[in-house]
């Protein structure tokens, strides 16, 4: 059975050359960085060349790149690390109602410390409306955590205004940017003129699980979460993932300008043959021109999303129905309740998220698929 897999934003395909280079530190180069031999040596220079590489993509400094486990880690040890450090300054924080659970739970944790947090609402299309931003702005406001792009329905946050209305603040505002679903597919640069804390993953682009990295700005100042060796300036302490920050390594050197482009067609082919097809199927979110460019999110109205998910595996089709990190834990999507959509709509939802590996050809036969099934299944459920 042909294999089309549409579930990139949980998770992609690690690229050969990632697979080859950590097979490499696993078997040969395998030394602990911390240890002073040849061994140690040489997985220290592997460290140093990832890291760099890491930073080199972002326009950024090797010093300020920290590796940790995950992006869920990178974004607890950004949030919880400033409310720690500043918290004599000030125990407000902001964010979004869309934020990626890692996120949301970690604001929720720090209010059940004493902190107090803001949740900015969006809009129809998932977007934040500035001026909501600069009424939420305090005194005492230490932290802003807003994603780059939404992991469910691919809207894109106004990071660079964000950046620059906290810059105007008059105060020090720090400023996180939960930027795993941007990362390679959205210009990077002018954010980091505006960003204190950045949060990077590998698994999202064709790297390794269990390796992701937080960009911490000159002059920003974390308390650990995890204490130990010391390791990663002291915060994040614990033996490095040499053969995942060369895996990491390997899928950003693999990363072309064109990619993009190549996402966006297809998401744009996939859009209009699924809406030309089926007058039952609703875009949720920004439309495809403006979203970004991997991933579409579509109700398919009157028939459940986990049966749709279903029936389009049994045709070797994968796809989710929202986060892969809540997904199992709830029935109906955060995010697409912030963006005051009706349950009918929220419960109906797919999510389509593309990779390079991805062709016309993929596309062409997902429509296909859908354009037989989902009528079949409006006729099973009588709607």
């Amino acid at each position: 059975m042909r294999e089309i897999y549409l579930d990139n934003s949980a998770t992609t395909c690690a690229l050969p050359e990632v697979v080859d280079v950590i097979r490499e530190c696993l078997t040969c180069k395998y030394g602990n960085p911390s240890s002073l031999h040849q061994k140690g040596l040489e997985a220290e220079k592997i460290l140093r060349y990832a890291r760099s590489t890491v930073a080199e993509s972002i326009c950024a400094k090797e010093k300020n790149i920290v590796f940790t486990a995950s992006g869920t880690e990178a974004n607890n040890l950004a949030i919880q690390g400033i409310a720690r450090a500043y918290v004599r300054a000030g125990k407000h924080l902001i964010t979004t109602s869309i934020e990626h659970p890692s996120v949301l739970n970690t604001f929720k944790a720090l209010e059940e410390e004493g902190f107090d947090a803001s949740y900015l609402n969006v809009n129809s299309e998932g977007v934040i409306d500035i001026e909501d931003l600069k009424a939420a702005i305090r005194k005492d406001t230490i932290l802003v955590s807003i994603m780059y792009v939404n992991n469910e329905v691919g809207s894109i946050l106004p990071v660079i205004n964000i950046g620059d209305i906290l810059k105007k603040s008059g105060h020090k505002i720090y400023f996180h940017v939960d930027a795993v679903q941007a990362y390679g597919k959205l210009p990077m640069a002018d954010l980091m003129e505006y960003a204190d804390l950045v949060t990077l993953s590998a698994h999202k682009i064709h790297g390794p699980k269990g390796i992701a990295a937080l960009y911490v700005s000159d002059g920003t100042r974390l308390k650990a979460i995890i204490h130990g060796g010391g390791q990663e300036r002291g915060l994040r302490s614990g033996t490095e993932n040499v053969p995942g920050a060369a895996g990491f390594a390997a899928a950003i050197k693999a990363i072309n300008e064109g990619d993009a482009l190549h996402l966006k067609d297809l998401k744009s082919m996939l859009a209009k043959g699924i809406t030309d097809a089926l007058p039952n199927a609703v875009i949720n979110g920004p439309i495809p021109e403006e979203g970004a460019p991997h991933i579409l999110n579509v109700s398919f109205k009157g028939i459940r999303g986990e049966v749709l998910l279903h029936a389009l595996e049994r045709e070797g089709i994968y796809v989710s129905t929202g986060s892969a990190c809540s997904s199992k834990r709830q029935k109906v999507s955060h995010v697409l309740k912030a963006m005051n959509l009706s349950n009918a709509l929220c419960e109906s939802a797919i999510r389509f998220s593309l990779s390079v590996f991805n062709d016309e050809e993929d596309i062409k036969y997902t429509v296909d698929v859908l354009k037989r099934i989902v009528p079949e299944l409006m006729r099973f459920s009588g709607r």
